[in-house]
């Protein structure tokens, strides 16, 4: 069974006005209340690269100004905007050759205690253990244990049954305790030795 939407009355008017009449006003409220987190996401997907992130956003909300009159509201607004950002960031890294070379804090995973990171393990080990990730489960550890979103919103945004979001979470976590674990082993048997 689909779970019932609720749409913001608000928001519905906003996205109405900005389709029919284009108002800047409009658009300026939506962007207001959805920018924050497209950028979250952007900045996740690029490795903490900001610029890159803002273009990517600037990049998304070009589209979703484009297709808005489309958007069907079978998701939330800000899903289907996030959607989009996951689009053009992927876009984005088809041409990158490398890694960005940003650092991801450890505390930014914090959030799940099932990940347990050890205090000696420092914050480019966290980088290093999200990127021996296949990328469907980095998406999934990004999206939903560091921007918080449900499983539900995820397949949403990355075209996939809400199960698949569940196991590839379940199965980089395992992975990631696996790899951090290791780390922080071969860490402290270096100090001692």
């Amino acid at each position: 069974m689909q779970p019932v939407r609720v749409r913001d009355p608000g928001e519905v008017n906003l996205v109405r006005r900005f389709v029919e009449t284009r108002e800047e006003r409009a658009f300026r409220a939506l962007h207001r209340a959805h920018a924050t987190a497209m950028l979250a996401v952007a900045w996740r997907w690029l490795g903490g690269a900001r610029p890159d992130a803002e273009d990517i956003v600037q990049e998304a909300w070009l589209r979703a100004a484009e297709n808005l009159a489309a958007f069907r509201w079978e998701s939330s607004l800000r899903t289907w905007l996030c959607g989009i950002v996951i689009h053009c960031a992927r876009n984005r890294l088809r041409g990158f050759t490398g890694a960005t070379g940003h650092a991801v804090e450890a505390t930014n995973l914090a959030g799940p205690a099932s990940l347990r990171i050890p205090a000696s393990v420092m914050r480019i080990d966290v980088e290093q253990a999200l990127a021996q990730l296949p990328d469907g489960y980095r998406e999934v550890v990004n999206l939903h244990d560091v921007l918080g979103y449900t499983h539900e919103e995820i397949a949403e945004m990355l075209g996939v049954d809400a199960g698949t979001s569940k196991s590839q979470l379940s199965r980089a976590r395992a992975a990631l305790r696996r790899w951090l674990r290791e780390k922080g082993t071969r860490e402290d048997e270096r100090r001692s030795g």
